[in-house]
């Protein structure tokens, strides 16, 4: 139910765009999103950092060659700022809870930063063979 103090928004603002599955990708996804909130008005900071580790999960373990990544970002109706990030290789789901050990020194931390950043994230299984990482915020959380 729509609380009466939130504005309703007929087409609530999206974005979306495929990019390379490349390192030069992964920034460039960094960098669209961190212009896209500023033209909406948003704060960016947990958001773009989100999205820089969503975007090189999905260059270093979704990468399929000659096969980009797609990035959506929507603001919803409820004010909850969604960001997705799909890529080729659906075999390859990410888990919410693996330990970090000394060996993963270099790697494995990402989606610590995810969790921590975001109000809520997941995983979206298709259309075949490809999966859609998402993390979300809700409206009135501070991202600086």
């Amino acid at each position: 139910m729509q609380k009466m103090d939130q504005p309703v928004v007929a087409n609530p603002p999206h974005f979306a765009v495929q990019l390379s599955a490349t390192r030069r990708g992964a920034r460039l996804a960094r960098l669209l999103v961190e212009r896209q909130l500023d033209d909406w008005g948003m704060p960016s900071g947990e958001v773009v950092q989100v999205v820089a580790e969503l975007a090189a999960n999905a260059v270093l373990h979704g990468r399929v060659p000659g096969r980009d990544f797609r990035l959506a970002l929507r603001l919803r109706p409820d004010g909850v700022l969604r960001v997705e990030v799909t890529d080729a290789r659906g075999d390859r789901v990410p888990q919410a809870h693996v330990p970090v050990t000394e060996d993963d020194a270099e790697h494995g931390r990402g989606l610590l930063v995810v969790a921590a950043y975001a109000d809520r994230w997941g995983v979206e299984r298709g259309p075949a063979p490809a999966k859609t990482v998402w993390a979300e915020w809700s409206p009135g959380r501070g991202r600086t």
